[in-house]
């Protein structure tokens, strides 16, 4: 009985601290914004109704992210949106949607990207959550690339640029598809059609706005 009560005492302090470290975490970034955007004359009070409530959220993630198993991924998320809020407020803090709304682009991409590292035993799974995560990743690409455009940094003209993302998603559904070979699993043929058949289409769409042979 005494062993038990040492064992689960033992382990709230910890808990108890992770929660303090994310809480003080959060609060140093509300802090950081706000203080920024008071210094440059950029502070709009009314953004903390999102500032603060986003990164109390995130911090709420963090703790079960610690955690491991069954419990990280939903920390992950609740991570992920809570830094969300938090962005959408720290830009309304500053006045800069105008020019910050790839931001709304990059996170969510950089978080599905995020889960790369997490790999379904099945070769189908695998391979269906491999594409998603390097889709997600030239998300985050076009996402830089508005981000760029808006700042002024890079300009295209009256070139279709976009098109070369959508090739680029046609090559990384193309890959996968191929790499489906390796794998003797049922289902392999249907499954190798279903995404070889959308890959061409994409790219080949993506090269025609390119080159800017769409006739509409």
């Amino acid at each position: 009985m005494s062993t038990d009560i040492r064992t689960v005492g033992s382990g709230r302090p910890g808990a108890a601290t992770s929660w303090l470290a994310s809480v003080a975490v959060a609060g140093l970034a509300v802090a950081a914004v706000t203080v920024t955007a008071q210094s440059i004359d950029r502070f709009h009070w009314w953004a903390g109704f999102i500032l603060v409530p986003g990164a109390l959220i995130a911090a709420s993630g963090g703790p079960l992210l610690m955690r491991g198993g069954g419990r990280a991924f939903a920390g992950y998320l609740v991570a992920c949106i809570g830094t969300l809020v938090f962005t959408v407020g720290a830009l309304l803090m500053f006045g800069a949607m105008g020019q910050g709304w790839p931001l709304m682009i990059i996170l969510p991409s950089f978080a599905v990207a995020g889960t790369y590292g997490w790999h379904p035993v099945h070769p189908l799974a695998r391979a269906a959550h491999r594409t998603v995560a390097m889709l997600a990743l030239g998300g985050v690409a076009l996402g830089a690339t508005f981000l760029l455009i808006r700042a002024g940094r890079v300009d295209f003209g009256g070139t279709d640029w976009w098109g070369g993302f959508m090739m680029l998603a046609g090559v990384i559904v193309f890959l996968n598809a191929v790499e489906l070979t390796r794998h003797r699993i049922p289902y392999r043929l249907q499954a190798i059609t279903l995404l070889l058949g959308p890959a061409v289409i994409t790219f080949l769409l993506g090269l025609r706005f390119l080159r800017g042979d769409w006739p509409y």
